[in-house]
């Protein structure tokens, strides 16, 4: 019991020293803006221009501080909790759905995915109080609705067929930086 009471500690004393406020805010912006820079590689290959963007984005967005903290403690936590429904779905699925017929729950979890990050967005910018009169709730239907049509017409646009020769096949048209996080190189 007592490293717990030191982790405690230590924890305490991070919090202190700014690392939730300035130090991981910051990580977590220029790891995002430097990984999509360089998986896009829209400024050619130069690494050392994506770092230098990647920072001064990070460091602008802690100009303040207040905002992208207090923004980021009420995303995560509900971001948390959509993560782990997701995850105990998947897991139910995986022991009761055969495997031939995963590939359409796959799609079923992905569009419940995307509901569930709309909420989540949306519960964040109202607990925070940012919410104008468009965000009401006689918008949220439709923007529900449009949220849907724009991922059925994306699943239709993407479940073309294609020839034995292609070799896009199988890859991921719409989310191209999963290659750059598992490190394959992208061509």
């Amino acid at each position: 019991m007592a490293f717990f009471g030191g982790l405690q500690d230590i924890l305490f004393q991070w919090e202190s020293l700014g690392v939730f406020d300035f130090l991981l805010p910051f990580l977590l912006i220029f790891a995002v803006v430097f990984g999509i820079l360089s998986s896009t590689r829209w400024l050619g290959d130069n690494n050392g221009v994506y770092v230098i963007i990647a920072t001064v984005i990070g460091l602008i967005s802690l100009r303040y501080q207040y905002f992208l903290s207090e923004f980021l403690s009420e995303l995560f936590p509900r971001l948390g909790i959509g993560v782990a429904i997701l995850l105990v779905l998947l897991i139910l699925i995986g022991i009761f759905v055969s495997e031939d017929e995963t590939r359409y729950w796959g799609w079923g979890l992905g569009a419940l995915g995307g509901v569930i990050a709309i909420i989540v967005i949306w519960q964040t910018f109202d607990r925070l109080g940012y919410h104008t009169t468009f965000f009401g709730t006689d918008t949220a239907g439709l923007i529900i609705l449009a949220v849907l049509l724009i991922g059925i017409i994306i699943a239709i646009g993407a479940s073309g067929k294609r020839g034995p020769g292609d070799k896009s096949k199988g890859r991921s048209v719409l989310l191209p930086w999963r290659d750059f996080l598992s490190g394959k190189e992208t061509k």
